[in-house]
């Protein structure tokens, strides 16, 4: 069994969809992380502008997802974020997220596998531990419940 410690929130605003059109891969889109904030025990700071997440949505519907970005702690050390997951839930529901609705998090499964770095050495233990993520999609924005895994 993995066992998890909750380490922070995230909250991510994010710019509208650049959709790119269907390649051979899937159809290609690209969203802007606008910026945000980062809150928790072990963690407080703010995204910066800059970042992205870029998606696939597959034949079968899923959102196969790159993001990444950077935060800035509280005490100015910045942590590059690498993170990947997977988006998906019934039609219905993510016609609705599609359309900039909100839609409960327990309807779909948003969730991504992050890996950190940083050069600050208060904040090196996030250059060694794996991360997990319980997403929800806001309108304009991106919640993650990030959890360490043990």
């Amino acid at each position: 069994m993995i066992a998890q410690e909750p380490l922070f929130q995230v909250h991510a605003r994010l710019a509208g969809i650049m959709n790119l059109g269907q390649t051979p891969y899937g159809e290609r889109r690209i969203i802007s992380i606008l910026g945000g904030s980062v809150e928790g025990g072990r963690l407080k700071g703010v995204i910066l502008p800059g970042g992205a997440d870029w998606q696939i949505i597959r034949a079968d519907g899923v959102a196969d997802i790159q993001a990444r970005y950077t935060i800035e702690a509280e005490g100015g050390s910045r942590i590059l974020v690498n993170s990947e997951g997977l988006r998906h839930g019934p039609p219905e529901v993510m016609a609705r997220l599609a359309r900039g609705e909100p839609a409960d998090a327990d309807s779909y499964y948003f969730r991504t596998a992050m890996r950190f770095e940083t050069s600050a050495p208060e904040l090196n233990w996030l250059n060694r531990i794996l991360a997990v993520a319980r997403g929800a999609r806001e309108p304009n924005a991106v919640r993650l419940d990030v959890f360490e895994v043990i």
